[in-house]
Parts: structure tokens; C-alpha cells; sequence
């Protein structure tokens, strides 16, 4: 009955939540394997369809092809941040710390001389530099280092160990994918398959344009970044249209991140933070190409990526994003849309599956 098979929906989907509430790491691992290996799944497709010397290449060697590529261009990606972090090392080596310590402690006198003089406060002189030491030291006494180092190794750990298990598991995902598949389908009681099915393949299929919609999405950004930043003159161009591109996969904060990291290399690299002329002027040249970027992002891509991709209302858009904000902040943010697009989609088929497939109808004879 029609009663029995909703009751069976929300307890299997209870049961779904519940498990990935409780095993959340190896729920995260998978997520991040079937991007990843829905990232991958073409090229694999395309090198092992491709002939070679009248040979087709063997489905094993194009999955680890696949991964060298990736990997490839990850390497070349964090190449591009090595100058940028010793020439940061180097600038922070060399810096006089006690000119920079008389240079900020210069207007802090002039305020402490204008109240005293003025009887604006019974304090001796010095008691605004004192009180502004005596807060530093107390913050970093509280600090427990021994505590950081273990955080910071435990991080490490766990990240290399994601980085594993993600790969070892897209590694499986591309190469037996299609038995896995058929697998799941005989799994699938017969007046739920053809519902379930044309379910799986809309969502893959708009899964699909969204992630092939992102990748162009962060192309172009990186190539309008990139360039912008080379015509107005500002060092490491290249790396902050990259870090834009990544960071523009956070909606509507990750614009902010990218300009506010382009600003911060911009003015420690390539101007005297003494000037203040100098900071305003290419603090305008960097905000006026990211600017240009998130006019074309806003009016062309993002409404190609969303809208077009996943066939979804802006508004819709807008309100999941900001809802997955609350529930996990930054990742919920990310994974907002896939999540919200596989909802939408099962439970758009699952209602269309009961006016056209009658499949709640074949349960009542």
C-alpha cells in the first residue's frame, strides 16, 4: 500500500542519514571518491577508447594514467606557490622588527601625549603601549604549543590518510564501475526499477553538467584573473588567479577570499608598505580586476552552471546554499547544490513514478 511503501522510503532514507551521521569520515571519503572519480571518468573513457599503434589501451593502465595526469597537474599547481613562500620567508627574515615595533608605537605615543595634555586621563605616559604588550603576552602564554604541534601532526595525519582513502577508493569506482553498477541494479525490486533507474540517470547526468559547469567555471576565472593581474603589473599573477579559481568554489565567499589573498601578496610583494600612495594604488588595481571577474562570474558563468546545469531557480540556488552554510558552514556551502539536486531529483521521480509508473498501484492487487 501506499502507506507501507512512504514508511519504507523514510525509514531506508532515515537509515541513510543515520549511518552517515555516525560513520561521517568514511561518508566524506566516499563523497569526495565519486567526484573525484566522476572528475576522472571521461578521461579514463577517452584514453581507453583510444587506439594506440592499432591497440586499444587496457582499462587498468587508463585509470593510473588518469590519476598520473591528475596528480600532474596538482604538482604543477603547488609548484606555482614555491616562489611566492620563500620570497615571503625571505621578506619576513629580513624585515627590521625593531623599526617596524618604533614605527607602530609612534602614533600610540602621540595619543597617550594628546590625552594627557589635554586631561583626557590620569594615566602615565607609556600606559596604552604597556597594556597593548601585556595583553600579546598574556594571549601567547595561553597558547600550549605541545598542544598545537599535536594538532597540527594530527591534522597532517588525517589528511594524508583522507588523501589514501579517497584515491584507493576512486581508483575502484573507475575501473569496476560497471559491474558495481549492475550489482546495485539487481538489488532493485522490480516495481521500484524504473523509476529508480531514470532517477540515477538524471541525477548523473546533471551531476555531470554541474562538475563539467565548475571546471569551466574555475578556468575562467583563473584565465580573466590571470590576465587582468599580468596588464596592471602585479607579482605572482598566475598564483592568485589560481587560488581565485579554487576559492571561488565556496559561493558567494569564496570572490572575497581570492581578492583579499590577491591583496595581501599584492602589497607584500610588490609595493612599499610605507607608501601609502603605493598600497591605495594597487589595492585599486587588484580589487578593479576582481571586480571584472565577478561581473563576468555573476552575469555569464554562475547562471550557466546553475541554472542551465542543474535546471534549478536562482532563488532555490540561493536559499540551499545558505542553508548548507548553517548546517556544515564552508563544505556545506560546497556540497549544497549535488546534495539539494539529488533530493530534488529522486523525490521529482518518485512522485512522477506514482502518477506514471503506478508503481504504488501494483502493491494494492
Amino acid at each position: 500500500m501506499l502507506r507501507n511503501t512512504l514508511l519504507f522510503i523514510f525509514i531506508s532514507l532515515s537509515l541513510l542519514i543515520f549511518l552517515a551521521w555516525i560513520f561521517s569520515d568514511i561518508f566524506l571519503y566516499l563523497a569526495f571518491a565519486i567526484v573525484l572519480s566522476s572528475i576522472l571518468r571521461p578521461l579514463m573513457r577517452y584514453l581507453s577508447n583510444t587506439q594506440f599503434f592499432g591497440l586499444r589501451m587496457p582499462k587498468l593502465l587508463a585509470v593510473i594514467l588518469s590519476f598520473a595526469i591528475l596528480t600532474l597537474l596538482a604538482s604543477s599547481f603547488v609548484v606555482l606557490f614555491i616562489p611566492l613562500i620563500s620570497e615571503q620567508v625571505e621578506v619576513l627574515s629580513g624585515l627590521n622588527y625593531e623599526g617596524l615595533y618604533e614605527r607602530f608605537t609612534t602614533p600610540l605615543h602621540n595619543l597617550e601625549v594628546f590625552l594627557i595634555s589635554n586631561d583626557l586621563t590620569t594615566q602615565p605616559g607609556g600606559f596604552i603601549v604597556n597594556s597593548l604588550k601585556e595583553n600579546i603576552v598574556e594571549i601567547i602564554s595561553t597558547i600550549q604549543f605541545s598542544n598545537l604541534l599535536n594538532a597540527i601532526l594530527s591534522f597532517t595525519g588525517q589528511f594524508f590518510v583522507g588523501i589514501m582513502a579517497v584515491t584507493f577508493i576512486s581508483f575502484f569506482f573507475l575501473y569496476e564501475m560497471g559491474s558495481m553498477r549492475k550489482k546495485l541494479i539487481a538489488l532493485i525490486p522490480n516495481q521500484y526499477f524504473e523509476v529508480t533507474i531514470t532517477a540515477y540517470n538524471k541525477i548523473e547526468k546533471l551531476l555531470s553538467n554541474y562538475l563539467t559547469g565548475l571546471l569551466f567555471q574555475m578556468f575562467s576565472i583563473f584565465s580573466i584573473a590571470a590576465l587582468g593581474l599580468s596588464i596592471v603589473g602585479i607579482k605572482y599573477a598566475l598564483t592568485i588567479a589560481l587560488f581565485a579559481a579554487v576559492a571561488n568554489l565556496i559561493p558567494y565567499l569564496g570572490p572575497i577570499l581570492g581578492a583579499t589573498f590577491g591583496v595581501i601578496v599584492g602589497v607584500s610583494t610588490g609595493v612599499d608598505i610605507t607608501s601609502f600612495q603605493s598600497v591605495l594604488i594597487l589595492f585599486l588595481k587588484i580589487v578593479s580586476v576582481f571586480g571584472i571577474v565577478q561581473i563576468v562570474d555573476n552575469v555569464f558563468l554562475q547562471p550557466i552552471i546553475f541554472s542551465k546545469s542543474v535546471k534549478a531557480h536562482p532563488l532555490e540556488i540561493f536559499i540551499i546554499i545558505f542553508a548548507g552554510a548553517s548546517l556544515a558552514g564552508i563544505p556545506g556551502m560546497v556540497a549544497a547544490i549535488p546534495f539539494y539536486t539529488i533530493l530534488r531529483v529522486s523525490f521529482s521521480e518518485l512522485y512522477e513514478g506514482y502518477r506514471s509508473y503506478n508503481i504504488f498501484k501494483i502493491q494494492k492487487k
